[in-house]
């Protein structure tokens, strides 16, 4: 038994493409983790600004709620794998670049923000294609599987990632961090390129990029199923946004605990998101999804907002690790179904509107958040998001008989086509 378990859940790793990409990605994801720790520490060293700390998060998110649709439009018209080439080379000379300026001494602030702008312009077209290239490595029947293992492998790095950067930092200063992260992406890039794939077919071009990126607007707006969901997740980012925001005033004001248990929460959460992919891992099909979207989607705010209220540094940990497992749950679910039922033709669009939504609302609830925290109080702001949370999902709930009949048409034209 314990052995088939093991074949379901790491089945997608199969697939000698999937598994040149996994581990690239093994290696590229924990070296942007410790990047993005030690440039908050390189910022926070520098000018001892939150304010500053929380413009360089912004710049580097934004780009992908602005330009997303453009990277989307690029997955559904050229070979995706080469996008993901030219996407990780440029973050590679980002990082890079970040890594020189750090190392001489010439490091400024403004420079800080124009890279991490550059880097979120990068982002924005990187996220919808490597989301797309999914199902051209494994294929319709293993996707379930490829994602789930992928929020796997990104939420391990988040934990390997941050305590990596940590030592480095200490020790050796933030510079190799960034140097380590620039020669990680040699090893996605090298996946990339020994990957054997079927011969690219260009799609023919029918309009403008313009009217592409409208008709992808327009596929999703219509398109009740995915518009649904795309609306949870944008609902998950600005209403969650908090949980990350407010993190280290509840480890220092609330819980006295300070860095060492500011890192306990945010593992927590790390931890029970990898639980809650590799339970996604181990099913074989989209039955029952919706089920899991809407229970992931029920659970998280429920443990929001108890953790907002607990004031016991250990059950907190325990009611992050929940929300974390929900939170996987809800946007796994959310990211199968989508690809599941997006059309192959509008696949890197949906994807960028999945990025718009779940990564580029971010920025926005994280700013709404800080100017409500300073009038209501971390914990009343974590409390007021779960509950407009809750609501949003239970809203979603009462829609869920038809959310269920208009999938299962989209899900069997999807899977006839396959055939």
């Amino acid at each position: 038994m314990p052995q088939s378990v093991a074949a379901t859940t790491l089945r997608a790793l199969g697939h000698r493409n999937f598994r040149l990409f996994f581990a690239g990605q093994v290696v590229s994801v924990t070296g942007t983790w410790m990047e993005s720790v030690a440039q908050a520490w390189l910022v926070y060293r520098l000018t001892g600004s939150s304010v500053l700390l929380g413009t360089v998060t912004f710049a580097a998110q934004i780009p992908i709620l602005i330009l997303s649709p453009l990277g989307g439009h690029l997955a559904d018209r050229f070979s995706r794998r080469k996008l993901l080439v030219a996407t990780q080379t440029a973050s590679m000379v980002i990082a890079l670049t970040l890594a020189w300026l750090t190392l001489t001494g010439r490091t400024q602030i403004w420079e800080l923000i124009c890279l991490a702008a550059l880097l979120g312009t990068v982002n924005a077209i990187d996220i919808p294609t490597r989301q797309s290239f999914l199902v051209e490595m494994v294929g319709r029947e293993d996707m379930i599987n490829a994602i789930a293992l992928n929020s796997t492998m990104f939420n391990l790095a988040r934990m390997a990632g941050p305590a990596i950067a940590g030592l480095l930092v200490a020790r050796i200063g933030e510079g190799w961090c960034f140097f380590g992260n620039g020669i990680s992406y040699i090893a996605v890039i090298s996946g990339l390129l020994r990957m054997r794939l079927e011969p690219f077919q260009p799609r023919p071009a029918t309009g403008s990029a313009i009217a592409n990126i409208r008709d992808g607007f327009r596929y999703g707006a219509e398109t009740m199923p995915i518009r649904s969901i795309l609306f949870q997740l944008a609902c998950l980012s600005f209403f969650g946004a908090p949980v990350t925001v407010l993190m280290p005033i509840f480890a220092g004001q609330v819980f006295g605990r300070g860095a060492q248990g500011f890192g306990f929460l945010v593992a927590s959460i790390g931890l029970g998101a990898s639980t809650g992919a590799l339970l996604l891992a181990s099913r074989r099909d989209v039955q029952g999804l919706s089920g899991w979207l809407a229970g992931g989607g029920i659970g998280l705010p429920m443990a929001v907002a108890a953790f907002s209220a607990c004031r016991a540094f250990p059950l907190s940990c325990a009611l992050l690790f929940i929300a974390g497992f929900c939170m996987m749950v809800q946007v796994g679910a959310s990211n199968t179904l989508i690809q599941s039922m997006a059309a192959e033709e509008y696949r890197g669009r949906v994807m960028s509107l999945y990025s718009m939504m779940f990564i580029g609302v971010t920025p926005l609830g994280a700013l709404t958040a800080g100017f409500v925290a300073r009038h209501l109080g971390a914990p009343n702001t974590l409390a007021a998001g779960a509950g407009a949370g809750l609501l949003s999902m239970l809203v979603f709930i009462t829609r869920l008989p038809r959310f269920r009949v208009e999938a299962s048409q989209l899900l069997s034209v999807q899977f006839a086509h396959r055939d």
